[in-house]
């Protein structure tokens, strides 16, 4: 399912290749975070433009709405949204930790209210995985609790012992569609094709991580994501535990860093040897105003951009680029037009794909570490004024 390429010989980044139902996916790999079915501001055929591999959806969200009844009827997820590429979908458990407020947790699973409407919704490790396979995705990820930071000691022991058991419980639920042709609907059962990756929990604490690492390789899994991470803790802190983990996690397997993050962080977490990266900042950012770019970042709301009539990243090829200016850009967004964040949140995409794709290329030629720092470098030392 996984095959490791090549490793840079200048830091432990890494080149593989993920085959999925809906085709290979090259790592390193950014996804675009496409919670609702849909990667905010963007259509599928700008995403395809853009070089994307695959696309994040989120169980929790589409359960909701529009709900499991519809998307069977059009066949799964891919058939709905029209995207025919890879998608890997969360399992809801980012929810535990984002609606703390709203929910109450147990040995079974997590009780919710949405937020949406204030209806009351249970989810089990079983229903995660039944949620996702309904959908259809490539690849699933098990049922977790995403601890705060800072949490003690006693708490973290206590939510990673319950992470670990609904991990394996996914586990067991999802090995039953390996015995399955068809479901209710007479739909070909998908769910054996579909990968299922544990999440390695266990806070800032090393000790806990290296032991949520050896429960979950005990119940093995097709991949592993690094979670609880980018919470809270401090930079240096973040990079220190998901590099920790990441040493653990076995080399045929793909490593994913789950909600991170910045240009500058992903390719720190490239060089400690982690394949896989989503987050919603260039498309949430994109549609602040905020560009990201080879020279560092620009707040194209700002006055300075007037009479710039130049592109936004004078070495970015995407449409924004080719076609518009930081001075029209600043008009759409004074003007409120929705063009001005489908612009900035469509060159943010393709300066993510683009900075993964010339990463690639460094750890094929062996020199990743250098244009590391030298894209930090380059990268800060000119934020902000460019």
């Amino acid at each position: 399912m996984f095959k490791l390429l090549h490793k840079d010989k200048s830091s432990k980044a890494r080149l593989g290749v993920l085959h999925t139902a809906h085709g290979e996916v090259n790592t390193p790999v950014f996804m675009p975070v496409g919670t609702q079915g849909t990667v905010k501001a963007m259509s599928n055929s700008e995403l395809l433009e853009c070089g994307a591999e695959i696309i994040l959806g989120n169980a929790y969200h589409l359960n909701l709405r529009p709900g499991l009844d519809i998307i069977k009827k059009a066949d799964g997820l891919h058939k709905f949204m029209g995207w025919q590429k890879p998608i890997l979908t969360d399992s809801g458990g980012y929810q535990v930790f984002s609606l703390a407020k709203l929910r109450k947790l147990s040995e079974e699973g997590a009780e919710f209210s949405s937020h949406i409407d204030g209806s009351r919704h249970f989810i089990t490790p079983e229903k995660a995985i039944e949620i996702q396979e309904a959908l259809g995705s490539d690849i699933m990820m098990t049922f977790d609790e995403c601890v705060h930071y800072p949490a003690a000691r006693d708490y973290v022991e206590q939510s990673l012992a319950l992470t670990t058991r609904w991990a394996k419980r996914s586990k067991e639920f999802h090995r039953r569609g390996e015995k399955l042709e068809n479901d209710m609907t007479s739909r070909r059962c998908v769910a054996k094709e579909q990968l299922l990756f544990g999440i390695v929990q266990g806070g800032t604490y090393p000790d806990l991580r290296s032991k949520a690492v050896d429960d979950l390789l005990a119940i093995g899994f097709d991949g592993y994501a690094i979670g609880g991470v980018s919470v809270g803790e401090p930079q240096n802190l973040m990079h220190e535990i998901s590099s920790y983990t990441a040493s653990m996690l076995p080399e045929d397997k793909s490593r994913y860093l789950m909600g991170m993050g910045t240009p500058v962080d992903i390719l720190e977490a490239i060089s400690n040897g982690i394949d896989m990266f989503d987050c919603v900042v260039p498309t949430r950012n994109g549609r602040n105003g905020q560009a990201f770019t080879w020279n560092g970042e620009l707040q194209l709301r700002n006055a300075v951009y007037k009479e710039d009539f130049s592109p936004i990243d004078k070495d970015c090829e995407c449409m924004a680029c080719r076609l518009h200016t930081r001075a029209y850009i600043r008009h759409l967004f004074n003007t409120e037009e929705i063009l001005g964040l489908r612009l900035v949140s469509l060159h943010n995409i393709h300066f993510y794909v683009k900075l993964i794709q010339k990463s690639r290329q460094a750890i094929k030629d062996d020199c990743f570490e250098s244009f590391r720092l030298e894209f930090a470098r380059r990268y800060k030392n000119t934020k902000g004024r460019v």
